[in-house]
């Protein structure tokens, strides 16, 4: 059974890849126009118009009775829990980042994030290391330091997205469910919380859907479509691209988020920033080499097992 890993990159697959992580690159921009709206209210949001897209999706591919068993089961239940709760962290510190001037440290915890993963995969799941790679995390770890140093307190923005998506990309892996229908169940837990917020919002007089003209209601409504179908599209790109693929096209977004905090957000970038993400992005092309290599390995064993087989 051939997997991402070692089939070749469909045009198809590429075209869903680049779109997705283009997608993310431009939702600062959609974003920044709900600076004014507290990002709590932006996440109910997120979560309540995401859900009639990710039922439509389900109903089409008729998958909707997995997501019903699955609530039915404890263990599936706490997993999707857990992976619910590190989605809606990672989209609240997002929002928080745009709304309040740190794009460019949001783009930082995505440059870093693959490189945790590599970690949490040597650490919690027992995978070796080579030379490269360590040279790679340690190399990330010392552009935090100087950050750190300089600002006089951690970035926590970039290490909370770090965190938040990694952990959740870990336990992701380990639901046993299609991603699509993963997504559908996250959304279905968040959903009591997200409704129960905004309708206290409204009781309020807080809240900004249908209340404070349309472009807020416009905006809020478009949360939805800006958070489910760049995810399915992600869910279905995996498919059909090599993970070394996937592995160097998602540094498009962080620079896209990068690009436009300086240039269209008009974040500074100056100083200790100058040293530090030179060194994450000298660590990233280590990674991305490594990751590579190892693509090329694995295509050259394939090619050579059916040979063996012969002889």
């Amino acid at each position: 059974m051939s997997t991402a890993l070692d089939q070749s990159d469909s045009p198809s697959g590429l075209t869903l890849a680049v779109g997705t992580y283009v997608f993310w690159g431009f939702l600062p921009l959609f974003m920044k126009q709900l600076a004014h709206i507290p990002p709590a209210e932006v996440i109910a949001h997120r979560i309540i118009w995401s859900l009639p897209i990710a039922l439509a999706v389900l109903l089409a591919q008729r998958k909707g009775a997995h997501v019903w068993q699955a609530l039915r089961n404890p263990r599936l239940l706490a997993m999707a829990a857990i992976c619910a709760t590190l989605i809606s962290v990672n989209w609240l510190i997002y929002v928080w980042s745009i709304a309040n001037d740190r794009a460019i440290e949001a783009a930082l915890g995505y440059y870093i994030n693959p490189l945790f993963s590599v970690f949490l995969g040597a650490t919690l799941l027992g995978e070796r290391l080579n030379r490269m790679q360590i040279v790679a995390i340690v190399l990330a770890a010392a552009a935090v330091l100087v950050l750190t140093v300089s600002a006089g307190r951690l970035p926590l923005v970039a290490l909370g997205l770090t965190f938040s998506w990694g952990f959740y990309a870990y336990f992701k892996r380990r639901l046993p469910l299609g991603p699509n229908q993963g997504f559908t169940m996250e959304v279905l837990l968040l959903l009591p919380l997200a409704l129960g917020y905004v309708i206290w919002l409204t009781g309020q007089g807080q809240a900004h859907f249908a209340t404070t003209g349309w472009h807020d209601t416009l905006f809020l409504l478009g949360c939805g479509p800006v958070t489910a179908i760049p995810l399915l599209m992600y869910a279905n790109a995996a498919k059909q691209v090599r993970l070394s693929t996937m592995g160097v096209l998602q540094y498009i977004a962080p620079t896209m988020i990068f690009l436009t905090a300086v240039f269209v957000f008009g974040e500074t970038f100056r100083g200790a920033q100058m040293i530090a993400f030179p060194m994450i992005w000298a660590s990233l092309v280590i990674y991305s080499v490594v990751l590579v290599r190892q693509a090329g390995a694995r295509r050259r064993m394939q090619r050579q097992s059916p040979t063996r087989r012969m002889q």
